[in-house]
């Protein structure tokens, strides 16, 4: 997820402004699936895309991202399987969307992701997921590419944790043009 310095991953209208500034801020291109979508990005930021996108198995979102990028056309940037996770599929889902899977639950998400990524990463690309799947032990590294822009408000990265604060241990770091990229291993709770 891209993060303003403040903690945001959009404003309040879902709009992501400059948050995704590195994306076009150098002269490497990344390829990827989606022909709508271009990555030109520095050094830094060709490292980390390639690592997300060569260890990507199958990506976990949720209805309202997917609404809102009309489901990637299919074809999401990181060139893995969708699962989405909602109470309702769409009616077209079988015709429109014929990769992605759709499933009632974030431990059911996980679940068939898993299933999906056979063996790879399993990524998490919506909030409420993210902090879903934080609660109930199912990430094992946060990763943030933090952003050089304060939102003030907006939709939060991280909001309420059911279980209150969750440690991280100290992160992988990569320094970019219009980004800093934090990969963070989650400490598990003992239980």
């Amino acid at each position: 997820m891209t993060m303003s310095l403040d903690g945001f991953i959009a404003d309040r209208s879902d709009q992501v402004g400059e948050l995704f500034e590195w994306y076009e801020a150098g002269e490497i291109t990344v390829p990827n699936p989606n022909e709508t979508v271009t990555f030109r990005v520095d050094d830094a930021g060709a490292q980390v895309l390639g690592e997300l996108t060569g260890r990507c198995g199958a990506l976990v979102a949720g209805r309202h991202l997917f609404d809102i990028a009309d489901g990637w056309g299919d074809q999401h940037p990181v060139g893995a399987p969708v699962v989405v996770v909602t109470h309702r599929p769409p009616t077209e889902a079988a015709s429109r969307w014929p990769t992605t899977t759709f499933v009632d639950g974030v431990d059911a998400a996980i679940t068939r992701a898993r299933q999906i990524a056979d063996g790879k990463d399993v990524v998490i690309a919506s909030p409420t997921i993210t902090q879903q799947a934080l609660d109930l032990g199912l990430i094992d590294e946060v990763c943030v590419s933090l952003v050089p822009v304060l939102f003030g408000e907006g939709i939060p990265y991280f909001a309420t944790l059911r279980d209150g604060h969750q440690l991280l241990e100290d992160p992988v770091v990569v320094q970019g043009h219009r980004a800093l990229h934090l990969r963070y291993p989650v400490r598990r709770r003992d239980r």
